[in-house]
């Protein structure tokens, strides 16, 4: 895969915007506009999948894009988790999770390229359907509150989800990441 680099393009821009919505978001959710909140964030999900297919589709993928997107999408997920969570939308030991999960893999990932200086972002498939699983989930929390739906048993389900995905992704990552430091290590 080719990357153009530094490059502030279209799909970078929208990524941006999707970083300037999270201040927003969370400010809507505090203040009790959950249906406002819910099309903030239905939104941003959009503009996640707008920017993959515009970097596919025109080849305008670049380096910093490769991180940008992932962190845009990171740092949405886990500010909404946490402000939902002390809100009382979602229960206290699945923010734990999500957040702990998110945390690892950013520092795993950090001290990996700290150690070897060679860290490529390629996110796994298991990675991917814990972060569809976690959008699901709060469009679920706050479309529920925003339309005033009852939508527990599915809410609960759609945690459950979140939290066997985010277990098997964060152990994933933790043996890949071991495995490729073991393998760089020199031999005694």
């Amino acid at each position: 895969m080719k990357y153009q680099t530094l490059k502030l393009n279209i799909p970078n821009l929208i990524s941006l915007g999707r970083l300037i919505s999270i201040p927003f978001t969370v400010w809507l959710i505090l203040n009790g506009s959950m249906l406002l909140a819910f099309w903030v964030f239905v939104a941003a999900g959009f503009s996640d999948a707008l920017d993959g297919y515009i970097a596919k589709r025109f080849n305008l993928r670049s380096e910093i894009g490769a991180f940008l997107d992932p962190i845009a999408d990171k740092a949405l997920l886990v500010c909404v988790f946490i402000t939902l969570g002390a809100a009382g939308y979602i229960e206290v030991w699945l923010v734990i999770l999500v957040v702990f999960r998110d945390g690892l893999i950013v520092a795993g990932a950090s001290v990996y390229q700290i150690l070897f200086q060679n860290l490529t972002m390629h996110p796994l498939i298991i990675s991917k359907i814990n972060t569809t699983f976690q959008f699901l989930m709060v469009m679920l929390v706050m479309g529920a509150a925003g339309f005033s739906i009852e939508a527990e048993l599915a809410i609960q389900i759609a945690g459950m989800a979140v939290a066997v995905t985010s277990i098997l992704s964060g152990a994933t990552y933790v043996i890949i990441w071991s495995r490729r430091a073991a393998a760089m290590e020199p031999g005694e």
